[in-house]
């Protein structure tokens, strides 16, 4: 059936808002998944907070890029299956032009192409966006002393080094416990009806030495990525150096270094890490391959729990596993962004700069997508020009 005039209206909104997200996406999962809580919720409201940290808990179920899960999540709510594509398309395409742009630069000319005014300025803003998207999301999620609690403790576990996967489940757990506890007359439904399936992907025959290269090896090892990764670039990293340096021989450390590293300087998701390495072994098809491969769960996975979100607040059981997952989550944002800090405000300037983003979201409260231009702006003055 054919949209009619407003559903493609719905779908051209969806499209533009995440080209655009995807452009001045830079400062990883946790500064992608602010901005669109600053658009879709603050400016636009599509969904409310709670509405949007349903959303987010169910990124945190399946395997994948959260923030590109998001995406996607937030175009189907918005606009049904042509939305779904529309999101996460539209937060891909940026990063995956820019991405072959510079492997193409890195094969021709031999050298990773430096960006570091751009996220000298740019870091520091990233900081304040995030930040600002803290104090929403806990108002909403932390509304109680046990998940205020819960949040705390996975606060701490986090920066133990625990690992964060295994701490959001632990405090869906324990929230599930403690709801137990207190209702223990009140019999729930199966828990086993919403439960996520585990993800899994029969792992490519091992072969010494180096694998000669294919098309097809290349789509079913990122496929396989895509499919079972849980966490962080760090994550995405120690997959790609056992699948394509130690396994296949494809790529030497120094290649994997530098292709992480355009994936985490340039914006949109840092999986078109995919996108560089595809280049670098296959060309502009390569690229396609690559890219897709580790994507494509991410849709599959999304359209498939989407529907079972509701299902999820209506299960006592599942909705205090997702309050504690919710909980965990802004918990590990915090932490996430406590590190980043360090990393982001290095100096007198970058300080000054941070504090002009707060005080300029605070008094006018502009557009994210403005703050992310200001401050890439000020680290081309500081540092490009100076």
């Amino acid at each position: 059936m054919a949209c009619d005039v407003s559903s493609r209206s719905t779908v051209g909104e969806v499209a533009l808002l995440f080209l655009k997200l995807g452009v001045v996406g830079f400062g990883g999962p946790a500064a992608h998944i602010a901005m669109m809580r600053d658009e879709v919720v603050r400016r636009r409201g599509w969904l409310t907070d709670g509405e949007f940290l349903d959303l987010l808990g169910a990124t945190n179920l399946i395997p994948g890029p959260n923030s590109t899960e998001m995406a996607i999540h937030l175009g189907l709510r918005r606009a049904g299956v042509p939305g779904l594509l529309a999101g996460g398309l539209g937060f891909i395409l940026p990063a995956f032009a820019i991405v072959s742009a510079l492997a193409w630069a890195y094969v021709e000319y031999g050298s990773r192409p430096q960006a570091d005014w751009l996220l000298y300025g740019v870091k520091p803003v990233v900081i304040v966006i995030v930040v600002q998207a803290l104090v929403g999301l806990a108002r909403t999620a932390l509304r109680r002393a046990e998940t205020a609690l819960l949040a705390a403790g996975g606060l701490g576990l986090y920066l133990a080094g625990a690992n964060e996967i295994a701490v959001l489940f632990a405090g869906g757990a324990v929230l599930v416990a403690l709801r137990l506890g207190q209702r223990l007359a009140a019999p729930s439904g199966p828990f086993g009806s919403w439960w996520p399936a585990a993800a899994g992907a029969t792992a490519l025959a091992s072969q010494a030495g180096m694998t000669p290269f294919s098309y097809s090896t290349l789509f079913l090892t990122f496929l396989k990525i895509g499919s079972v990764l849980y966490g962080s670039g760090y994550v995405l990293l120690a997959f790609l150096r056992a699948d394509l340096v130690e396994r296949l021989g494809w790529l030497t450390e120094r290649q994997l270094l530098d292709a992480v590293a355009v994936g985490q300087v340039t914006p949109g998701p840092v999986f078109t890490t995919a996108t560089f390495i595809g280049y670098v072994l296959g060309g502009w098809w390569g690229t396609v391959v690559a890219t897709v491969g580790i994507f494509l769960p991410s849709f599959v996975f999304v359209a498939a729990s989407h529907p079972l979100i509701p299902r999820l607040r209506s299960s006592a059981l599942a909705s205090a596993f997702l309050d504690g997952v919710n909980a965990v989550a802004v918990a590990l944002m915090a932490g996430v962004t406590f590190q980043l800090g360090s990393d982001a405000l290095v100096d007198p300037l970058t300080v000054a700069i941070a504090a002009g983003a707060a005080a300029a979201a605070t008094l006018w409260r502009p557009n994210s997508a403005w703050l992310v231009v200001a401050g890439g702006a000020a680290g081309f003055l500081a540092r490009g020009v100076f």
